[in-house]
């Protein structure tokens, strides 16, 4: 923020010492470095964004793991648990794709989107 006020100020201090033959290639570099620095922040909040999506795909998978488990170990409270084969590897796989994460992070992106 602090940089793009600085740069937005430059041309306002640049202008009144420039002659007029070089201001309107002046204006020009000027308006081209703020596209370039918008640009540049554009994709920043880009990479942030996915960043974000990933962590909370992430904390969703991890809650329904954990929500499994403390139902697993009500179930097998009184049971034998040698008689219970679980596949571990299976059931994480079975609940990234059922942790609703896809259809929570479907409704979240729009809030995290830059306006078009």
């Amino acid at each position: 923020r602090t940089e793009m006020i600085a740069e937005i100020n430059r041309i306002n201090q640049d202008l009144p010492n420039t002659p007029a033959y070089e201001k309107t290639e002046s204006i020009k570099q000027w308006v081209d470095s703020i596209i370039d620095k918008i640009d540049h922040y554009k994709a920043e909040h880009h990479r942030y964004v996915k960043e974000a999506i990933t962590l909370l795909e992430l904390a969703l998978w991890k809650a329904k793991l954990d929500e499994d488990k403390e139902s697993m170990r009500d179930t097998l409270n009184g049971k034998a648990a040698k008689k219970v084969k679980i596949d571990v590897e299976s059931m994480r796989e079975e609940r990234r794709i059922t942790s609703g994460a896809d259809i929570i992070i479907k409704n979240v992106i729009p809030f995290l989107q830059l306006a078009k």
